[in-house]
């Protein structure tokens, strides 16, 4: 029988995907419609931080134990500095953009801090996987700076984000904070970060777009993304560890590009496909869930 946790933590890991690819295909269409970074950005942590406030205030509030450093990189990882650099590459790059380098390039980048951290080695699987990744992330930059496109802008941004939220991944294991806790912590901290941005920049679209298009985006960015996905999220690293709960990365950029596909009218084209097909094999090797078995040498017989 499978292990609570184990389950658990792939439960988890599966709605984190599909939660994320939800979020990166309407953040998409949100920036190139009716609202921009900083309206999104609003939603995305101000929803979340009144309705987490309970756990600042209440009886049970957070008290973190871990040291200041731990706990400012779970806020700039998972925080407003990821979700600005997303939302703000989003203006730039296609959202199959966002689902191939932001998921393909967590596991490296992953894998770099737990060497830095842990001096953990990657060897045989691992590295072949962090290879493909490589390769098919390459091949795809390459075009981003053919024929003039600006493409490469929002590559760069999502390649920092993800950068950051490999981050707080790994300042997630070690905060000792519960995953409410974490969202909680991570969503009041990026809203008191916002409000002195919203005072020199605003949300000048907020009052004039369309209220569908708000409701929208309160609900996936403020709930889903906000909330649930943050929890969801935590709960896989802390049942599974950080780098096999990346391995939740190998469906979204497959979701996304579907999803893209299928809502914006984004061609799959031939550098997506051939992306797909070394990326998302690359995440699935990275993440360490599949290995080699060793046949045990039987002894002969006296």
């Amino acid at each position: 029988m499978m292990d609570r946790n184990l389950s658990a933590g792939l439960l988890a890991a599966l709605a984190a995907a599909f939660i994320g690819s939800a979020w990166q295909l309407v953040s998409r269409h949100g920036v190139t419609t009716t609202l921009g970074p900083m309206e999104l950005a609003l939603m995305r942590y101000g929803i979340p931080a009144l309705l987490l406030a309970p756990l600042w205030f209440g009886s049970k509030r957070i008290a973190p134990k871990a040291s200041l450093l731990v706990l400012a990189l779970l806020v700039i990882g998972g925080g407003l500095p990821f979700g600005l650099l997303v939302l703000a590459g989003a203006q730039w790059a296609p959202a199959s953009h966002m689902g191939i380098f932001m998921a393909g390039s967590l596991p490296l980048f992953t894998a770099i801090g737990a060497w830095l951290h842990k001096r953990q080695k990657v060897e045989g699987l691992r590295l072949v996987g962090l290879a493909c990744i490589a390769i098919g992330m390459a091949l795809f930059a390459a075009g981003s700076f053919r024929g003039g496109s600006l493409d490469w802008r929002g590559d760069l941004l999502f390649l920092a984000a993800a950068m950051l939220w490999a981050v707080h991944s790994l300042a997630f294991a070690h905060c000792g904070l519960t995953p409410w806790q974490g969202a909680a912590f991570v969503n009041g901290w990026s809203a008191l970060m916002l409000l002195p941005v919203m005072l020199i920049v605003g949300a000048p679209r907020l009052l004039s777009a369309p209220w569908p298009d708000v409701a929208l985006q309160a609900t996936t960015q403020g709930v889903g993304a906000g909330v649930l996905g943050l929890v969801v999220y935590m709960v896989a690293v802390a049942r599974l560890g950080a780098p096999r709960a990346s391995l939740s990365a190998a469906l979204v950029p497959v979701l996304t590009t579907l999803g893209a596909a299928a809502w914006m009218n984004e061609p799959v084209t031939g550098a997506v496909l051939l992306a797909l097909a070394l990326v998302v094999p690359g995440i699935v090797l990275a993440s360490g869930a599949v290995r080699w078995r060793a046949k045990k040498a039987t002894q002969p017989s006296a």
